[in-house]
């Protein structure tokens, strides 16, 4: 019976996201705030709204979403790499396959990927971790993309 339960926990939060998907609608960042058990913040801003999502043990997560209603960019920063797949979700496959595609020195230094489909930055070390990512396409005309970092 445990074993059963235990599988079923899993199986149900394994398929609930537990951030804010990049390119997707802002309605998931309240299952955001409740899976992660954080403290959320929402701030409108000049042309898009701010979620901040703040855990105890110091991770921050920020969604910024369009008027529109999407998930134009997102930033972290938290002692664990958080999980991407969840963050950038179908973005990801982009990223993979970028990626694959890149001839790419390994050094020290952060992961930059720059396209036309999606900027992605992030570096760190053992308990800091940081980044940010954002769709160009999606970020509203009035916005500068540096706001996402």
């Amino acid at each position: 019976m445990k074993i059963t339960l235990g599988a079923l926990l899993i199986l149900i939060l394994g398929a609930a996201p537990a951030w804010a998907v990049l390119g997707e609608y802002e309605s998931s960042v309240s299952l955001d705030q409740q899976v992660l058990g954080g403290a959320h913040r929402e701030e409108v801003r000049q042309g898009y709204k701010l979620h901040q999502i703040t855990t105890a043990d110091g991770t921050v997560v920020k969604e910024f979403v369009s008027p529109a209603g999407l998930v134009f960019g997102v930033t972290w920063q938290a002692p664990r790499m958080p999980n991407l797949q969840q963050l950038l979700g179908s973005k990801m496959t982009d990223l993979q396959t970028i990626l694959q595609s890149q001839t790419r020195r390994y050094s020290r230094g952060p992961l930059i990927v720059r396209t036309d489909k999606l900027v992605f930055v992030s570096s760190g070390h053992m308990r800091s971790f940081h980044g940010h990512a954002y769709v160009p396409s999606l970020v509203p005309g009035n916005v500068n993309p540096e706001v996402v970092q």
